[in-house]
């Protein structure tokens, strides 16, 4: 299955509100119609960032699981990833994926400057410290795979492989080991293809790779995971625009055009069941 790519889709972020792009999902009803015209363009993984009633990010279980819930019934065969980021304590973040044991969940990797910064003026918009010390990569990684959900290392910089690569030492991590190599993020790192290729040949054995971009760095970062590859991830909390530099109608837009630069590339969009394999997600 090596021509086989992923497309995930990432629904909705912490940082993009409808005030951006009115196609952002808040409720679980949008969340869950947004994710079947995912899956029906070719994505096979959600990322979600649940969301209040008012479009904050909260950790609150119910929340969460109401949105989990919601995209399941609505498409069975999509895997879900939630993330482990939101909340204002280390065991506000991981409680939502013990209770609701997700398929997989993000596991971020360091601590770093995590901001909104204009690209072109310099101007600080938002300035913020995103807390991963090494004991709550260490634990969160100990409770997800004691749950049986899959952790996706989140990539910012190759610091954060190397500490990821630290802590499995531990022997935590089961095979395969699912990257995800995120650009553009104010306090991480610029798409740089050769820093791309430095990480993809640090990787350990039995490791995946896919990645995503922030803003004008997303569609070059997946076509360059896909020419090598790796798989891809689109969707709103990442770039609120398609290529053209219109307002994507929504996360699935983004999936129709990942799609057609896969088979550009030579590459086929794996079946749900393909795509569980490759990750090594376990049926529940």
């Amino acid at each position: 299955m090596k021509n086989k790519v992923i497309i995930t889709a990432a629904l909705s972020g912490a940082a993009t509100f409808k005030q951006q792009n009115p196609a952002i999902p808040y409720t679980p009803d949008e969340f869950a119609q947004e994710a079947a015209r995912c899956f029906q363009a070719g994505a096979r993984v959600v990322h979600i960032h649940a969301r209040d009633e008012i479009g904050f990010a909260t950790p609150d279980i119910a929340k969460v699981r109401a949105i989990y819930d919601a995209v399941k019934n609505a498409v069975p065969d999509i895997l879900v990833n939630i993330t482990s980021s939101a909340g204002n304590t280390a065991e506000e973040r991981i409680a939502p994926i013990i209770a609701i044991k997700p398929d997989m969940a993000s596991l971020n990797t360091n601590t770093m400057n995590f901001s909104i910064v204009n690209r072109n003026t310099g101007q600080i918009a938002y300035d913020n410290v995103f807390t991963n010390t090494f004991t709550m990569l260490q634990d969160f990684g100990k409770a997800m795979e004691a749950n049986r959900v899959k952790p996706e290392p989140e990539i910012y910089d190759p610091g954060g492989l190397d500490n990821w690569l630290l802590i499995q030492k531990q022997g935590i991590f089961s095979a395969p080991f699912n990257f995800n190599f995120v650009w553009g993020v104010a306090g991480g790192q610029r798409f740089r293809p050769e820093i791309f290729v430095a990480l993809v040949h640090a990787l350990p054995p039995h490791s995946t790779f896919t990645t995503c971009g922030v803003g004008i760095d997303q569609f070059p970062a997946i076509t360059m995971s896909c020419l090598m590859g790796g798989h891809m991830r689109v969707g709103l909390e990442d770039n609120t625009r398609v290529p053209t530099g219109e307002l994507a109608k929504g996360s699935y837009e983004q999936v129709e055009w990942a799609v057609r630069i896969a088979e550009a590339l030579g590459r086929e969009v794996a079946t749900p069941a393909e795509a569980r394999q490759i990750l090594g997600v376990m049926n529940k």
